[in-house]
């Protein structure tokens, strides 16, 4: 990559090792295999596949000025992010939250710049969006009120209306989640917040796009309690030990022994069934007396 424009930056505003490595693997340099001429003076080469590469040095030097220009605004409730792609839209929102701005993921209501009778109504004094072909409506509407535009732009994004350009991969869910957290980070460098000489706090991984699948499986996860699985017991401590059968002849007495069983022949054991006067019962021979209705 071609460093000749950051020797214009000051040295605390130059990128890091570990910044070039960030950008190269999230992929920031690869465009798309078209390319507006607009865009023409961001391209460092075109690889053997088609794929046009984006000048990364050009990409850092437009990153530092878009956060100058956001630094500029008195109230960072005046700055207004709009992302309408999903892989952009975690990424907003967490630079609103860090940075106190205002966001808008999702679908833009048309009017919302323009129109003062919307219930959503803003004024703001800075825009940034994700793509300007996804967010044309409300970049269009920044045009009508005069509001200056920061925008991340592909090999083939349109440059009308946009101020101040950075190119960049706005395509990949990584590469939209860095540069919105690059953008963040020195945003709050500039106003003091943090420091340069230690690392932000903050991982880049927030900034990027989740599955709702996938959050959801991960809670549930998270939420499951575990199971503490008991030691298996050991059924023979302290059990007593059995060498054999009771010997019935020594302590248990037999059977045939007076007082170890009555005896079914014995007189008073049972009653004689034949005896008369034992039963209560009327005989079947008799006649049944007939039944009589009640009145």
């Amino acid at each position: 990559m071609s460093t000749a424009s950051l020797a214009a930056l000051p040295p605390p505003l130059r990128p890091t090792d570990d910044d070039w490595a960030k950008m190269l693997a999230a992929h920031v340099h690869l465009g798309t295999k078209n390319l507006d001429n607009n865009m023409t003076p961001y391209i460092w080469k075109r690889r053997a596949d088609g794929l046009y590469v984006i000048n990364l040095a050009k990409t850092w030097e437009k990153l530092m000025l878009a956060a100058r220009v956001v630094v500029a605004i008195e109230n960072p409730a005046d700055v207004c992010v709009i992302s309408a792609r999903p892989y952009g839209q975690r990424a907003v929102l967490k630079f609103g939250q860090y940075t106190g701005s205002n966001y808008m993921a999702g679908r833009y209501t048309p009017g919302t710049f323009t129109n003062q009778i919307e219930k959503q109504f803003q004024e703001p004094r800075l825009l940034i969006i994700t793509d300007p072909r996804t967010d044309s409506q409300p970049l269009r509407e920044s045009a009508f009120v005069n509001i200056p535009t920061v925008a991340f732009c592909d090999t083939d994004s349109p440059l009308r209306f946009v101020d101040i350009a950075v190119p960049a991969n706005n395509k990949g869910k990584q590469s939209i989640g860095l540069l919105y957290w690059l953008l963040a980070r020195e945003v709050l460098r500039l106003r003091s917040v943090i420091t340069r000489s230690q690392q932000w706090d903050i991982m880049v991984d927030m900034f990027f796009y989740r599955d709702p699948e996938e959050a959801e499986k991960e809670a549930e996860a998270m939420e499951e309690p575990k199971v503490i699985e008991a030691p298996p017991a050991d059924f023979t401590a302290g059990a007593p030990t059995y060498g054999g059968p009771p010997d019935m002849g020594a302590g248990g007495g037999e059977w045939s022994q007076p007082g170890g069983a009555p005896e079914w022949g014995a007189t008073g054991g049972a009653q004689d069934w034949g005896a008369a006067g034992e039963t209560t019962s009327t005989t079947w021979d008799q006649p049944a007396q007939p039944y009589q209705t009640p009145h």
